[in-house]
């Protein structure tokens, strides 16, 4: 058996990247929205199997508190250049390196697309909660676009240096870091936390494979989670304890407390609303002292207690001028468990907070069709039937109508005529394309 030996320059850099995400809690910032999204893509980097976005690179430096022009932001861009060179060099490296610019100038025009299609509807806006969130979603789509375009630069200046080399021996000198790609967050950018040294050696856990989400963020391994029923989620080697939020099926939620009874607890509106005060209190001092990463994890943990606290929290957040708070809260909601999904939404809508529900329901559309299925079916138990047409109609609109015929297997009977019904409220084309698709899934008589 072939045994492959990473370059000296490859082992180099991922080692020089390990030492710096010990630096960094793995379910805050940049580190924990790619490590969320591609668990198995950033543990192929960190093995050297791939290399790194320069533009992920330069968010790590960030999550750590590193300025981008200073010392160790030089010493990464060096060690990178290296890393990249001696990849690139080994055999189909260019054909990979040509595959990928390809992906990355797809994911380029998609962004432009979305973006405008966002600006439009931001326009068109009425509501100061749905501009709110529709220019959060923007700020993501940019972000995405930002990077895509820095990374088909980058991929072409790998090609460019490949083809001027030939047939030479591998260079030893680096090449120049790739230009930074600008990277606006939708909410602070963390603090470095410090890591822990005590902790346990890197763990793996089984979870269900999740659609693999669009955008540059995610874009640099060409294996989808699609093509894996299940996939390996490691807990990448950060030193750090481990990751807990709505993005990692709230880490540590007993097993016996069902969604559905959280959802259904009784709360003390007088509770709720202390409960709301001490959260935002805790959240403002931990802004001050510059611990952002902690004041992300402690938004992500509000998901975990009753969702009938929730509209009170929003109201104290606008209150105190932390509502890219809220957004953020939101977005992490948009990954919980289906039941509590529609638990949530339930509970902001029955507080008069539909702008809300209906952002959190548009954000949720990117997952699996089972899972919506479960979303779905959860909203109409609890008689949240407009709720259950608004996510359908996110569904239809923007997820193609093979996915919207897939959807509809999981319960013909009751969501072929829903899915039509929120199909003819987007477009008459929508709602064509969606029949068609149903006929040749043997649907649509259903």
């Amino acid at each position: 058996m072939t045994v492959y030996q990473l370059p000296v320059e490859v082992a180099t850099f991922t080692r020089w990247l390990t030492e710096l995400a010990a630096r960094i809690r793995p379910d805050t910032g940049w580190y924990g929205v790619f490590a969320a999204r591609d668990p198995e893509g950033l543990r192929a980097c960190f093995d050297g199997a791939e290399i790194l976005p320069w533009d992920v690179v330069e968010s790590l430096l960030q999550d750590a508190g590193e300025p981008a022009d200073g010392p160790l932001a030089a010493r990464a861009g060096a060690l990178y250049a290296a890393a990249a060179t001696a990849h690139d060099r080994r055999p189909g490296g260019a054909a990979a390196l040509a595959e990928r610019r390809d992906l990355m100038d797809r994911e380029r025009r998609y962004a432009e697309s979305r973006a405008r299609e966002l600006g439009e509807q931001l326009r068109a806006a009425t509501g100061a909660a749905e501009a709110a969130g529709l220019e959060s979603d923007l700020a993501w789509i940019r972000d995405d676009r930002a990077r895509a375009v820095a990374r088909v630069t980058e991929l072409t200046t790998r090609l460019a240096r490949l083809g001027e080399a030939g047939h030479a021996a591998p260079a030893r000198a680096p090449v120049a870091a790739p230009a930074p790609a600008p990277a606006p967050a939708p909410a602070p950018a963390p603090a470095p936390v410090a890591a822990q040294p005590s902790a346990p050696a890197p763990a793996r856990a089984r979870t269900p494979a999740k659609s693999r989400p669009r955008g540059a963020r995610y874009a640099w391994l060409e294996e989808s989670a699609e093509e894996r029923e299940a996939v390996a989620v490691p807990v990448l080697p950060t030193g750090g304890a481990a990751p807990r939020g709505a993005r990692f099926g709230g880490g540590g939620e007993s097993a016996a407390t069902s969604d559905r009874a959280r959802a259904a607890e009784a709360r003390d509106p007088a509770e709720a609303a202390r409960a709301a005060a001490n959260a935002v209190y805790a959240l403002q001092r931990l802004r001050a002292q510059g611990r952002s990463g902690e004041a992300h994890v402690l938004l992500c943990e509000a998901l975990s207690g009753p969702p009938d606290r929730l509209p009170a929290l929003a109201a104290e957040l606008h209150r105190a001028g932390l509502g890219a708070d809220w957004s953020t809260l939101l977005w992490e909601a948009a990954s919980l468990p289906p039941g509590r999904l529609a638990a949530v939404a339930g509970v902001l809508a029955d507080a008069g907070r539909a702008a809300d529900c209906d952002r959190l329901l548009r954000q949720g559309v990117a997952r699996p069709v089972e899972e919506l299925a479960g979303a779905c079916a959860a909203l109409h138990a609890e008689d949240h039937h407009r709720e259950a047409h608004a996510l359908l109609t996110a569904f239809v609109r923007v997820r193609p109508p093979e996915d919207a015929a897939r959807l509809a297997g999981a319960d013909p009977r009751g969501l072929v005529p829903q899915l039509l019904d929120a199909a003819r409220a987007v477009s008459v084309a929508r709602e064509r394309d969606l029949l068609h698709a149903l006929r040749v899934a043997g649907l649509a008589g259903a």
